[in-house]
């Protein structure tokens, strides 16, 4: 079938489609129907179904017969060191960890906080929760005490499974006096703390609450895996809200099943035994949705990375890692490839490895502009298919599905809307625009099977966020267009649509322009307070390694080429050249932070901010224009 009969035959009978996706996962009591409406707007998938994550990740793939097929490959290029793991052996130890959780009182329904580097162990932390019926959430390793503590607070973990330390370029990072700083800061105490210990650092245990990673397994017994209620929460996941608050994004465990599973095959083209890879972090919903469960549920072989794209060693870590491994389909965010791009410009470095085995390079996480979509097809030869989604659904809104048809690309967009998703443009009243018209986008509810039902301990939060603006939908909080054919255009976030003397103008569309320019690497537009014209905007450029060219030549260029595409309208005049851009540590810009220190605004220092001191960059910048007084 053709995506056009795919998506008609979903939106003929939902019902009827997710029933049959459910049909490839192992079911103790399978589904009696896919949606439950009973509390809509707050809908829920498979309610009355028992199952459990981890058979369907792990053991099932063992049961028939697959066992020693590598499920996880390792690859560190700060430490040098590879190493496999097998479905067996994968079985082996999470069922190990499931029961020593197990005889230290985790139950179903028990929190666990997961602080962990890329090391396989964070993957079978997740995997021992599932497998027993805790909820696990994990947070980023390294994440600063007192963001930690938030978090425990909120869920209020039973247990905290951690790493001794973590890993960077030329560092390590200690884990453990930022785990005891939460702890001693948070209201809520865990009852225990199992700490892995990395050869690089080995940790002060605390008597009576920490516990070694292995000492606490000895003698024993493995523990089976758990049946639990198809809306059972698999996982907790936090998201920066607005209001500085992190969101407790919730994973159903039976809707999670049936949508990864499905999209393996259908959006990323991946058949049972081959290899993908998504460079992201466990810390991540790319890393929940794709490094773990993914591709463990629908048999292939996943890959735990503990490097950086470019400086482990050089620019090419990438390209040996697909090389080595045989990766088929490879998944990144753009700001990755631009990082590359920027350091190896003419893609010399790829040249070295035979990438002959990779069929597909997979964008998200930032808007993926043309000009890094087109070196990357230039140097290696595959389709590049940029995709759209957010935590809080887990995987594709919009997506060119590549296991089904693959459709015509059109850079600058993620392609078509994927079956489960509705995606309509509204007006700020809420009503439809016609195609090619700036606006946000939504999608009419029900959201598709494994998409967030609501917030952990905040109902209120979650309609007040999501489903309030625009009753019967989900506002994605993002602005953009479709066109005629279908294709959705991302632009940028509700809050990057600048209003310039009435004008409605997409920051993103502006740095699209800038980003076609030959000397220009990287680079974001804001939009900056103005008592004449509301908001302006202004351009920040990062300029490729080896670049000779005169700043300002380059900035003229810029201001003119805007003025060329987009028209005097957008009264683009002001752009600065900067080493590097403020990012959190998933690479998304934060354009929101630099926006309220071009306004002289306070703001709380973002979480999942990558190096702070950029941001202190950023203001000389600005000052040296007249802003962030």
């Amino acid at each position: 079938m053709a995506y056009r009969d795919v998506y008609e035959s979903w939106k003929r009978d939902p019902e009827a489609y997710w029933m049959q996706a459910a049909e490839a996962i192992d079911w103790v009591t399978p589904p009696s129907k896919a949606l439950f409406d009973d509390n809509a707007p707050l809908y829920e998938w498979y309610s009355d179904a028992r199952v459990n994550t981890c058979w369907n990740a792990v053991d099932r793939h063992v049961e028939a017969g697959r066992g020693e097929q590598t499920a996880i490959i390792h690859d560190s290029p700060i430490t040098h060191s590879r190493r496999e793991i097998s479905y067996v052996e994968l079985r082996n130890r999470v069922a190990s960890l499931a029961g020593a959780l197990r005889a230290k009182g985790i139950e179903k329904g028990d929190r666990v906080i997961i602080y962990m580097p890329m090391i396989p162990e964070a993957l079978e932390a997740m995997l021992a929760c599932a497998r027993i019926g805790a909820i696990h959430s994990v947070v980023f390793g390294g994440f600063a005490s007192n963001e930690l503590a938030v978090r425990i607070d909120d869920c209020r973990p039973k247990a905290i499974i951690a790493a001794s330390c973590g890993l960077e370029p030329g560092r390590v990072v200690h884990y453990k006096p930022l785990l005891d700083g939460a702890i001693d800061m948070a209201e809520h105490k865990p009852e225990f703390c199992v700490i892995f210990q990395r050869e690089q650092e080995v940790a002060q245990l605390e008597e009576g609450r920490d516990v070694n990673w292995y000492g606490f397994q000895f003698g024993v017994e493995p523990a089976e895996c758990v049946p639990v209620e198809g809306n059972h929460p698999a996982y907790i996941l936090y998201t920066s809200g607005t209001t500085g608050a992190p969101k407790g994004v919730v994973r159903p465990t039976a809707g999670h099943l049936v949508a990864l599973n499905w999209t393996m095959k259908n959006i990323y083209d991946m058949n049972p035994g081959e290899v993908f890879w998504a460079a992201s972090d466990v810390g991540w919903v790319v890393g929940h949705s794709y490094i773990c469960y993914a591709p463990l549920i629908h048999g292939n072989t996943t890959i735990v990375f503990e490097g950086k794209p470019v400086g482990t060693p050089d620019a090419g870590t990438f390209w040996r890692v697909i090389a080595e491994h045989g990766v088929s389909g490879f998944f990144t965010a753009p700001t990755a490839i631009r990082a590359v791009k920027r350091e190896d410009p003419t893609g010399a470095l790829a040249s070295k490895y035979d990438l002959s085995g990779l069929r597909t390079l997979f964008l998200a996480g930032e808007r993926a502009d043309p000009d890094t979509i087109e070196w990357a097809q230039k140097v290696l030869n595959v389709p590049v298919i940029d995709h759209w989604w957010q935590t809080e659904t887990g995987y594709s809104i919009a997506a060119n599905p590549m296991g089904i048809e693959k459709l015509p690309v059109k850079i600058g967009s993620p392609s078509v809307a994927m079956p489960g998703y509705d995606i309509r443009i509204l007006d700020e009243g809420g009503h439809e625009v016609a195609p090619g018209q700036l606006g946000a986008i939504a999608v009419k509810l029900p959201l598709p099977p494994g998409t967030l039902p609501t917030l952990w301990n905040a109902g209120d939060r979650f309609r007040k966020s999501y489903l309030t603006t625009f009753p019967g939908y989900y506002e994605t909080g993002d602005a953009g267009m479709m066109d005629e054919d279908g294709y959705l255009y991302v632009m940028a976030r509700t809050d990057d649509v600048i209003n310039v003397a009435g004008h409605r103008l997409s920051t993103g569309a502006m740095e699209e322009v800038l980003a076609a320019h030959p000397d220009v690497a990287e680079c974001a537009v804001i939009g900056v307070s103005d008592d004449l014209k509301g908001q302006l905007p202004v351009g920040f450029l990062c300029l490729n390694a080896g670049s000779d060219r005169a700043q300002d030549d380059v900035v003229a260029e810029v201001v003119r080429l805007v003025r060329d595409r987009i028209g005097p309208v957008a009264a683009f005049k002001l752009a600065l050249v900067v080493d590097r851009l403020p990012k959190t540590r998933s690479g998304k810009i934060l354009r929101g932070t630099m926006v309220s220190i071009a306004d002289g605004k306070e703001f709380r220092m973002p979480a999942t901010i990558d190096d702070p001191a950029i941001l202190d960059e950023i203001r000389a910048a600005l000052q040296r224009i007249g802003y962030a007084a």
